[in-house]
């Protein structure tokens, strides 16, 4: 109840409130807000800091799910990758994979028919078709087992997942959403036709008024991944249609590591695990390979999930199967891990739970309720698609919407002309010859056509402020800060770069003091 004689602000109205600013809730953000909706964001920690910045790095149809029978998910997979690789080319690349074969595990007949059908489950005019190799020549074959002389190769695309959250939120915020980040949903009921949220301000920023506020919005979008369920406890709401179909949540905790670079060349390996998982490694920021990725049921709170013993021992011997050189513990540089909210049922085998996505829309007891729309599962490569099945659920409620326009629209950054990255970065060298081109070329692979924003007038590297080390320039910082939500350190060093990993412990430090003194100076 309000003091007597103070009157409080009526809530702001949107069309949309989504709660969760991982690569769902920004993917739906961004598109919504293109239709013409008034859309609000809310993420009670930085963008892409659980799932979404946790994954294996890859935008693929997922070769294993055919052995699965998912053709439909990876027949949609394999058609979001063309279109991922010209929205955000810079973010998005084309990456080949080794896979050598071991005949124990899956005979030759088996891995070659899941190929053909990879190869034509969908048109994919930017990537070959697979090939088969002898890795008794070329150097597919040198780091790896005298006993494993044949192999296949075929392509998917790597990603850089939390720069495409990052990018899918400044492309909604042009549009005209606001991003809350640091924000958390602490309660939301239905009143009147819409929803009422309640928001807590988690990072105390004076600038935003801190404390609480009240959101009003049409249309409540529940896209909080890992916390998809534990959030509708503190929405009054019905439970959704998926449970009452005796379907849940199942919570499964993927992990990775990092060591030093394992092979030359710039192609990855796809290994098949005795236990019939696959382990991917893959060249990572130079100087490592990211090995991955685990699947271990999980039932704590997601933001505490991190990596065992035993996982890091697993994915040691899975590689260690296979290449020449063992990995093992002592040689991990990083690790981290985050935790998929899959659809399905509790089964022994968390590698058979499904992938693909459910949408549930919850109307209230009576059916005539504000809409609750609510995203359980999911990956990466199809987060657009995804958004554009949430608009088609909502198209009722909002008569006249525009229509699909995701597909040919390049996030922020992307629209990089003739020639694509390759051109791109060959005309930042000759436009700044006094900026090293290592230095540019990881500006351009984070920021892509942006890159001239961020540079601002610098001619040289001096221009650039103080370097802090592997690349990250003073100048940069004040970019993130400004533009991309960052606040942290961690946000900067390990989201929207990733220099933390190239990075000793007193240079991290130095970032964070930065920030302090940078907050400090601004008030």
């Amino acid at each position: 109840m309000a003091a007597r004689g103070i009157i409080l602000p009526e809530p702001e109205t949107y069309d949309l409130l989504v709660i969760g600013g991982g690569i769902n809730g920004a993917g739906i953000a961004r598109d919504a807000a293109g239709r013409g909706l008034k859309v609000a964001l809310c993420e009670m920690d930085d963008l892409a800091s659980a799932t979404s910045s946790a994954s294996t790095k890859l935008i693929h149809g997922g070769l294993r799910y055919l052995e699965y029978y998912q053709f439909r998910l990876v027949r949609e997979a394999l058609a979001e990758r063309e279109v991922l690789l010209h929205i955000a080319p810079h973010l998005v690349s084309p990456l080949q994979f080794v896979l050598p074969h071991v005949n124990t595990i899956r005979p030759a007949w088996m891995v070659r028919l899941g190929l053909f059908l990879y190869d034509h489950l969908g048109p994919h005019p930017s990537l070959p078709n697979s090939t088969t190799l002898d890795l008794r020549q070329g150097t597919a074959g040198a780091p790896l087992c005298d006993n494993i002389r044949k192999g296949f190769a075929y392509h998917d695309c790597w990603v850089d997942d939390a720069r495409l959250v990052v990018g899918n939120a400044m492309s909604a915020a042009r549009l005209g959403a606001r991003i809350m980040t640091g924000t958390r949903l602490a309660a939301a009921h239905r009143e009147n036709g819409a929803w009422h949220a309640r928001v807590v301000d988690q990072r105390g920023r004076e600038e935003r008024g801190g404390g609480e506020q009240v959101i009003k919005a049409r249309v409540l979008i529940n896209a909080a991944g890992p916390w998809v369920e534990r959030l509708l406890a503190d929405i009054e709401t019905a439970a959704p249609s998926g449970a009452d179909q005796g379907q849940r949540t199942i919570l499964v905790k993927g992990s990775h590591i990092v060591v030093p670079r394992m092979h030359g060349g710039d192609f990855a390996y796809i290994l098949q695990h005795t236990d019939r998982r696959v382990i991917f490694v893959i060249p990572y920021e130079g100087d490592f390979s990211l090995i991955g990725t685990t699947d271990v049921p999980f039932d704590g709170d997601p933001a505490e999930a991190g990596i065992s013993t035993g996982e890091i021992e697993y994915l040691c011997d899975a590689v260690g199967a296979y290449f020449n050189q063992p990995v093992t513990p002592a040689d991990v540089c990083w690790s981290f891990t985050g935790v998929r909210p899959l659809f399905g049922d509790d089964g022994d085998d968390p590698s058979a739970v499904t992938r693909d996505y459910v949408l549930d829309l919850d109307t209230g007891a009576d059916g005539t309720g504000a809409p609750l729309l609510s995203v359980f599962g999911g990956k990466i490569t199809t987060y657009r698609r995804l958004a554009e099945s949430a608009m088609a659920r909502l198209g009722r409620y909002f008569p006249g919407l525009r229509g699909d326009w995701t597909a040919s629209a390049p996030l922020p950054g992307g629209d990089l002309g003739a020639g694509g990255f390759a051109a791109f970065t060959a005309s930042l060298s000759t436009g700044y010859p006094d900026i090293p081109p290592d230095l540019l070329a990881g500006l351009a692979r984070r920021h892509g056509s942006l890159t001239r924003d961020v540079l601002g007038p610098a001619i040289t590297a001096k221009d650039l402020g103080r370097d802090f080390g592997a690349g990250l320039m003073a100048r940069e910082i004040d970019y993130l800060v400004a533009n991309e939500w960052a606040v942290t350190a961690d946000d900067i060093l390990w989201r929207r770069t990733k220099c933390g990993l190239h990075m000793d412990e007193g240079q991290r430090r130095a970032v964070a003091a930065y920030l302090a003194d940078r907050k400090g100076a601004a008030r």
